[in-house]
């Protein structure tokens, strides 16, 4: 493209890139090329000016969104997603809604929960409007996690992770349960010196023992093929009342009943 790109040419290089990141095998590195490509293209062609521009920046920024997290790019995705607020929350640039707008805003408010940032959680729950804070599934789900969450139910985050409305929702969700994973497993060392293998799998919600065992090499517990138990390493705070203890009990429990269950 020579100078200012005209709508069509911008288009038309969306359209590539977009049938790239589509692929059965995209070339991610093509798909970062040319989406820096089409930023600096944008940049050029005064989109504000024109409505057709907008729609394609627009469809632009929710591609390379996309992309971010096909590849784990956390940052890149946060700065696309604040470039789009202009889109979704305000004026909107008269353009009809986007179909992806709220599958990118719960990826997003799941992003937030990842992160520990409930206040951002609430702040961005407070621009959508409440029916689709009720009904729609991509919103639906970051808010009945975060119910969980604050309730401490660990077993509903873990079977929310079976219910995404969408497979791009598991790559925060993973990150939420390893973050949850490492919580349970540090109250775990304070609350028992140890645990048969069966019991520290459902509690740590690991599906497979292999899973379990990477952990505990990570963590450096003491493994027991011979009699299936995981020895915690002893320290002064499990010789006494962890605060913890009992919803370490709670937890074993439901993870217990769940195995029974199934």
């Amino acid at each position: 493209m020579v100078g200012v790109p005209s709508a069509q040419e911008l288009s038309g290089l969306y359209d590539r890139t977009r049938v790239e990141l589509d692929s059965p095998r995209p070339n991610h590195n093509a798909v970062k090329t040319q989406l820096s490509q089409l930023k600096i293209a944008l940049h050029n062609a005064q989109a504000e000016l024109d409505p057709k521009l907008q729609l394609t920046k627009r469809s632009i920024l929710e591609m390379g969104a996309e992309f971010s997290i096909k590849t784990g790019d956390i940052p890149a995705f946060e700065r696309y997603i604040a470039q789009l607020e202009t889109y979704y929350y305000e004026s909107k640039h008269g353009l009809a809604e986007s179909n992806v707008m709220y599958p990118l805003i719960g990826l997003n408010l799941l992003r937030l929960l990842s992160e520990n940032l409930i206040a951002d959680f609430h702040t961005t729950l407070e621009r959508i409007d409440l029916a689709q804070l009720q009904s729609n599934p991509y919103i639906v789900h970051p808010v009945k996690l975060e119910q969980a969450l604050m309730e401490g139910s660990y077993k509903k985050v873990w079977q929310a992770r079976a219910e995404v409305p969408t497979p791009e929702y598991l790559f925060f969700m993973d990150i939420l349960m390893a973050t949850i994973r490492n919580e349970v497993a540090s109250c775990a060392e304070k609350s028992y010196s140890n645990l048969p293998f069966d019991d520290a799998k459902s509690v740590l919600f690991f599906t497979s023992m292999d899973e379990l065992l990477r952990f505990a090499q990570e963590r450096h517990w003491a493994v027991s093929p011979s009699e299936k138990r995981i020895t915690f390493p002893s320290t002064a705070e499990n010789t006494r009342m962890f605060q913890g203890e009992t919803i370490m009990k709670q937890t074993l429990a439901y993870a217990r009943e769940l195995e029974r269950i199934v």
